[in-house]
């Protein structure tokens, strides 16, 4: 559980707010308690609260898509947790193990400041891609492969011969894993 103060968050469009209480009722058409959104670690306290902030206009709240949870000690720490993949799907990969899915918007969209929900129908195309990548996180986890950009690409590409359903199938996530473990270590050497 985590706190996300009024004071740690910027209007859409990274608006200056004003500290009113207005403004505090309006923040309700923003965001509400269950949202699921995407923000940074602000600071951890002595007793183990934590406290977030959204004042980039990355972070906000998260539309369509879908949400993997993994252990945290199988994703790589890096500089940068959001990544736009070549499939035609995003994915957020956050230090608490917590992986969001999400098709990659055609236009960025830096006015509403990640504060407007896309409501859309996702097409099928998207689904099946975000899908896909979904399930090609839960073979990477099973076989205890480190999760960053690189591995869940290479891991989307060994299973595109294979049916979205059989990749959860033990021995086609074995088969998609190695391909996956060779190419990187193709790759570091």
């Amino acid at each position: 559980d985590s706190v996300l103060l009024l004071s740690s968050m910027n209007l859409p469009g990274g608006e200056l707010r004003r500290r009113s209480a207005e403004d505090e009722l309006a923040m309700r058409d923003y965001l509400q308690e269950g949202d699921l959104i995407s923000a940074e670690v602000q600071s951890v306290f002595s007793d183990g609260a934590v406290s977030l902030h959204t004042r980039s206009l990355k972070y906000g709240k998260l539309g369509q898509g879908v949400l993997v949870q993994v252990s945290p000690s199988l994703v790589k720490r890096q500089k940068t947790h959001f990544h736009d993949l070549p499939c035609g799907a995003s994915v957020i990969l956050g230090n608490n193990g917590f992986i969001w899915i999400y098709p990659t918007p055609e236009q960025k969209d830096e006015e509403a400041g990640g504060f407007t929900t896309n409501l859309e129908p996702v097409p099928l195309s998207d689904r099946e891609v975000i899908s896909r990548l979904r399930n090609c996180i839960v073979a990477l986890v099973t076989q205890k492969l480190m999760l960053f950009d690189t591995s869940i690409l290479y891991c989307y590409e060994a299973s595109l011969p294979h049916q979205i359903k059989d990749i959860l199938k033990p021995e086609v996530m074995e088969e998609i894993v190695l391909e996956t473990r060779q190419r990187l270590l193709d790759l570091e050497g």
